[in-house]
């Protein structure tokens, strides 16, 4: 099973727009672009909602027979691990290995030793076309970079063999996942890295690495754009001599997660992966979940009750709701409204604040961080807010849409 050169993760909380972001897949299609849409979710996120694998591969299989869809399309197993895979393993055919908890464990030292020697033909120079700095190799700093992530690499191992076993060789595309981890991986460190993944067999066709930079939730890429266009086309030229030197899969590209909304480096990444001529995964869970509240907000009576009490009740429990996101978040309290002064809103007025517009000024990034990470609520209310998401489909669908292909598929591959 080999992925497309372009491909875009659409998570969705709640199940229910899975034909409107396959639209806004259709419409860049339309477009000349060839790109595939990934359905992914989490299991913290199946976890709170009280949902199952199973109900997303049954989302993207009705979104594609209702939406006419005849290309490729998947389903990804999250940031998973071994002690959760085992749920994704029917219904999922793409799965992402979270390995960044392991990285700093130390792996065994025969391990290391072979490791080392394993790749003791790099020790001296070494230069890759696109890198600008020359590295200079030495057995200490390989065996530094095996003490930090080579264990890691061993349970990723563990993990693919676990899940080939189960649905057999080739059968499914394989991520591996480091964004989580508390330092960006260097040029040096990716090469290694990548290495020891084809020494220990995963044939990972994308991997996402940390960078440098705050990738918040929903909202705008907080740090050095130029930094992070440096730190980007340097990976891209890594992955693209790895692949050739260690016998990776041709296809491997990048992967960005917490991806959406990361309006100021869409441009460099664009330029960047044309001028590589690679391809991109780019993970856009939470935008969908914030489009469909801000649907149902201009969508007035019931609707926009629903969202007001939504942020009521996630004022309420703020540090319930913010506690397992602190590391994706950055939201100053007294730049939230009061709940009774958003009472008082429109339908409009709310989806102004919430909606990511820059240019706007009722936008609040404070706002929409806070409901970002306020779904648990939305979950709890159950039957009461599955219905008003059928009773305002149409104008949901419409803000998914939109949302999907005008404010990142548009800006991230086409222009």
């Amino acid at each position: 099973m080999k992925l497309e050169k372009y491909s875009i993760g659409v998570g969705d909380r709640f199940g229910r727009q899975g034909l409107a972001q396959l639209a806004a897949v259709q419409k860049a299609q339309q477009q000349g672009l060839a790109i595939v849409p990934v359905w992914n979710k989490s299991h913290r996120e199946h976890t709170i909602i009280h949902t199952t694998p199973a109900a997303v591969r049954a989302e993207a299989d009705a979104a594609v027979r209702e939406g006419g869809w005849q290309g490729r399309y998947y389903v990804d197993a999250d940031h998973i691990g071994l002690h959760n895979v085992d749920v994704f393993l029917e219904s999922s055919d793409f799965f992402t290995l979270d390995i960044a908890a392991a990285i700093g464990q130390t792996a065994a030292p025969e391990a290391i030793r072979q490791y080392v020697d394993h790749l003791d033909v790099y020790l001296g120079p070494l230069r890759i076309d696109g890198v600008a700095e020359t590295f200079e190799v030495t057995r200490g700093r390989i065996e530094w970079i095996a003490s930090k992530y080579l264990e890691a690499i061993r349970q990723a191992g563990c993990i693919y063999r676990h899940i080939e076993a189960a649905k057999g060789p080739g059968n499914f595309v394989t991520e591996v996942s480091m964004d989580e981890s508390h330092e960006p991986q260097t040029p040096l460190e990716m090469f290694f890295i990548l290495a020891a993944l084809a020494a220990e067999g995963v044939p990972v066709q994308t991997i996402a690495p940390k960078f440098t930079g705050r990738f918040n939730k929903g909202v705008d890429y907080v740090g050095d754009t130029a930094q992070f266009a440096k730190e980007f086309e340097e990976d891209l030229a890594v992955i693209r001599r790895a692949a050739q030197e260690f016998d990776l899969p041709e296809n491997l590209k990048l992967s960005v997660h917490s991806g959406s909304d990361k309006f100021s480096i869409y441009a460099p990444m664009r330029q960047a992966i044309r001028k590589y001529d690679t391809g991109l995964h780019i993970k856009t869970a939470g935008t969908t979940w914030l489009a469909e509240l801000g649907g149902l907000a201009v969508s007035g009576g019931e609707g926009l009750q629903i969202a007001r009490q939504v942020y009521r009740r996630a004022r309420g429990r703020f540090d319930e709701l913010c506690g397992p996101y602190a590391t994706v978040i950055d939201i100053d309290r007294d730049q939230l409204p009061s709940p009774d002064e958003v009472e008082t809103w429109t339908g409009g007025e709310f989806a102004d604040t919430l909606r990511h517009d820059p240019a706007c000024e009722n936008y609040n990034p404070h706002f929409r961080q806070l409901l970002h990470v306020a779904y648990k609520i939305a979950a709890q209310m159950g039957s009461r807010y599955l219905d008003a998401l059928e009773a305002h489909r149409q104008v949901i669908a419409s803000e998914v849409t939109e949302n999907l292909y005008e404010r990142h598929i548009k800006p991230v591959f086409l222009d």
